[in-house]
């Protein structure tokens, strides 16, 4: 594509995987540049600003040169309502994000994938199976490098796209050729107010923009979004998963063998115990991604080769390693209520559970069922624990506080005995003690192996 003239100067706010990508996007289709991250700057993100010889400052925003941009791409950490974004706003200077900017110059197909809970590993198995089908295809959005920097350097055929509901906040012209929507569960509810209709609405932006010739991937066991539907017209075509219902459903579950509907409403079926991922919501996402690769003419016996010799996703119910018969899990990606409720569901033998770090406004009362059949221990890691105490207290025996994630994996393994399994799954973001989940799920394993 040609240099876009609509708009000359851009500047990217926030100098991260997504914001260094733009920035080189943007330089490449002859835009003027300026990066400005309000903390510091990563040495690898600044090399690579350096070795592209980018303008960039760190640890604060200059508004004297933001404010002359004619267009601001803005990093999805970054809020909507802090006051610089309001003074772009009321200049009406357009604000979007790095997958909305790097959408106008790729005519690849694009696979999105939105969801409170199972996204990262639904968009990784799709990937998984369009390699194995011999397709020119990037992973992109909240894993893998920035869809920017591809479109950058080594534009794909084919994107899967990992969406978070910030991302899609800032998102108007893109459009996903394939969308599809796992669950929606409160999630991230202190970015919106608390109001959780908001958040819904920022989810369903993953249908935005599609016609009739697209499709829409959802769950057809997920009360939020039947109920979202009969408010919405849907243009694409609606195709839809279900553990407990067969009829209309593309993909679903009978006799403990998946049923997956072929173009010609022919039934490809397979056990669920080949699968590769085990569990409930593991066999949503697997049901998930075989309509995707319905959609996309990939051969059934790629479908069923890919959803049996998948290898899972790093802190997803990652079971890391036994010390002394005990299983240490690291599930440091659950990073909301619902995610650790899967977690705890899919758990055979008793818990110990480590939770906690930054609450957004977690209820954790549907847990409760689950703590009271399974958990042993609570080992609670973060720096503010009430309501996890006020919520466990009269219900599990030993709920502890640790301060770090080495004493949080000792005081687990003391509490453990050979049989017991050791789950990490926060339930909550990690900002508080971590740089990020990975880092969290890192140190955990570290930890683990230094016991």
């Amino acid at each position: 594509m040609s240099v876009d003239k609509k708009y000359k100067r851009i500047v990217v706010l926030g100098a991260g995987e997504s914001g260094t990508g733009a920035a080189i996007l943007g330089l490449k289709k002859g835009l003027d540049v300026f990066v400005s991250d309000n903390g510091k700057i990563k040495d690898k993100y600044k090399k690579v600003l350096d070795n592209y010889r980018i303008e960039y400052e760190e640890k604060g925003h200059s508004p004297g040169k933001i404010l002359l941009a004619d267009e601001v791409i803005k990093s999805p950490g970054i809020p909507d309502d802090i006051e610089l974004i309001g003074k772009l706003k009321g200049k009406q200077t357009p604000v979007i994000s790095e997958i909305e900017f790097a959408g106008r110059y790729t005519s690849a197909t694009k696979i999105c994938v939105t969801g409170s809970n199972g996204k990262t590993t639904t968009t990784s198995l799709i990937f998984h199976m369009m390699k194995k089908a011999g397709l020119n295809v990037g992973i992109a959005g909240n894993i893998g490098n920035s869809l920017a920097m591809q479109v950058a350097i080594e534009d794909h055929d084919f994107y899967v796209i990992e969406l978070s509901s910030f991302q899609l906040d800032n998102m108007y012209n893109f459009k996903a050729d394939i969308a599809v929507l796992m669950n929606i569960t409160p999630d991230h509810l202190d970015r919106y107010g608390y109001d959780f209709d908001r958040y819904v609405n920022s989810k369903f932006r993953v249908v935005r923009n599609q016609g009739k010739n697209d499709s829409f991937i959802f769950c057809g066991d997920d009360e939020i979004i039947l109920r979202e539907l009969k408010k919405r017209e849907i243009a694409g075509n609606s195709l839809s998963f279900s553990l407990y219902k067969s009829e209309n459903q593309a993909a679903f579950i009978h006799n403990n063998m998946v049923n997956i509907k072929t173009e010609k409403n022919k039934i490809m079926k397979m056990s669920i115990d080949e699968l590769a991922l085990q569990g409930k919501h593991n066999i949503y996402n697997s049901m998930a991604a075989s309509i995707a690769g319905q959609v996309l003419h990939i051969r059934k016996e790629t479908i069923r080769e890919s959803l049996s010799d998948f290898q899972g996703v790093e802190h997803r119910l990652e079971s890391f390693i036994k010390v002394h018969g005990i299983w240490f899990v690291n599930d440091s990606k659950a990073t909301n209520v619902n995610s650790t409720w899967y977690a705890l569901e899919s758990m055979k033998t008793p818990v110990i559970w480590i939770v906690g770090g930054i609450d957004k406004g977690n209820d954790y009362s549907g847990l409760t069922t689950l703590v009271k059949e399974k958990v042993k221990a609570i080992i609670c890691l973060g720096k503010e624990n009430s309501k996890i105490h006020k919520a466990y207290d009269e219900i599990v025996t030993n709920v502890v506080d640790s301060g770090s994630m080495e004493e949080a994996v000792r005081t687990a393994y003391f509490y453990g005995k050979k049989g017991d399994t050791v789950l990490l799954s926060p339930a909550c973001a990690s900002f508080d003690l971590f740089d990020n989940y990975e880092d969290r799920g890192r140190q955990f394993k570290k930890a683990v192996r230094n016991l």
